[in-house]
């Protein structure tokens, strides 16, 4: 009988501390033993002085992490089992919040789908490594969600709106648009990914190593509609960006094609999720890194106990007749009250963070 595998792997290699994300049929989704697992030992290699470093992977070629487990999130809510839905979210937070703090480099090679939860173990470490096919997303406002694991604070910080763009589209960006705008730090040819990884367990310094295997990516595809997203996405109402992306794609211009595809992709989302999205990003731009995974937890505690983010998941990935039934169905049902509710404080149910 062959034995199951380990979902996540640890091993210390030279002097580094390596972790491989270990579910590759399932796109490395990531699940709550996961992530205890890998609090727990980046907490005690960050206390070992033979671990100069962190070096995060996953099996496969498809993904480094497609998000976190959300088919498994989804019959703990159909159950009624909401808390230990938040369980997983508590836990999840407190870990991308290790991360960003973590006091020794911290090096992710991604290459592959990297979405959501996959985002999460990543985007806040020190180095972020994009390989060939690389493609970053935060695609849940599609599934009646909202970007989280962090997205509150680094989705605002990207230039020109891209972070409004992203969270409202679910757009993908490939390896040179996300290098761009330093959601990567290197590009490394997936070719060479195995020798990077084994020259990173060597002494030699993680910047030196880098900088030997790192290359050019080529050319963003988002560079040409830049300052066009900046513009569109600028307002603090989903209505009104739609409103500029239609005023846009009515003149025929250049822009005119690129505006209808993007007003026609926002306005299939859940109307709740892109209130919720849009109100998080702007709410982020001034809140520090502890305040914004707060604020996260106060939202997905509210979203579990409501319907789009099941009515969502039941039609893209349950029964994928990506025909969801959104509720509230039109944006001017989803008053600012009923967003701000989402927002209130959780009193002694706060996300607790050291």
């Amino acid at each position: 009988m062959t034995l199951p595998q380990p979902e996540i792997l640890f091993e210390r290699r030279g002097v580094a501390g390596v972790v491989t994300l270990n579910r590759p049929r399932a796109l490395n989704a990531v699940t709550l033993g996961m992530v205890r697992e890998l609090k727990q030992c980046l907490e005690e290699w960050a206390r070992d002085p033979s671990i100069a470093r962190v070096v995060i992977m996953a099996a496969g070629e498809r993904a480094f992490s497609a998000g976190g487990d959300i088919r498994q999130l989804y019959g703990l809510g159909v159950a009624g089992r909401q808390a230990e839905m938040l369980a997983f979210y508590r836990d999840e937070y407190v870990l991308n919040t290790l991360i960003k703090h973590y006091p020794k480099p911290y090096v992710a090679l991604i290459d592959g789908i990297c979405m959501g939860g996959g985002v999460g173990l990543s985007v806040h470490g020190s180095h972020r490594i994009a390989g060939d096919r690389f493609q970053f997303a935060m695609p849940e406002v599609g599934i009646g969600f909202f970007p989280d694991v962090g997205a509150t604070w680094f989705l605002p910080r990207l230039p020109d709106e891209l972070g409004t763009y992203c969270a409202l589209t679910g757009e993908r960006l490939g390896t040179a648009d996300s290098l761009a705008v330093a959601l990567a730090t290197h590009y490394v040819p997936s070719e060479s990914f195995g020798a990077l990884a084994h020259a990173l367990c060597e002494a030699t310094s993680v910047e030196a190593t880098l900088a030997a295997f790192a290359r050019q990516p080529g050319e963003a595809k988002l560079a040409t509609w830049r300052t066009t997203i900046s513009r569109m996405f600028s307002g603090d109402r989903i209505e009104d960006i739609l409103a500029v992306l239609d005023a846009e794609a009515a003149t025929g211009g250049s822009g005119a094609a690129f505006a209808a595809k993007t007003a026609g992709t926002i306005r299939a989302k859940s109307p709740t999720a892109l209130k919720i999205a849009l109100a998080q990003i702007r709410a982020g731009a001034t809140l520090s890194f502890q305040a914004c995974m707060q604020t996260e937890f106060r939202i997905v505690s509210r979203i579990v106990h409501g319907r789009d983010f099941y009515e969502g998941v039941r039609a893209v990935i349950v029964d994928k007749d990506n025909a969801p039934h959104w509720q509230p169905a039109k944006l001017a049902d989803v008053a600012d009250a009923d967003i701000a509710r989402y927002f209130a404080p959780l009193g002694g149910d706060e996300l607790v963070l050291s």
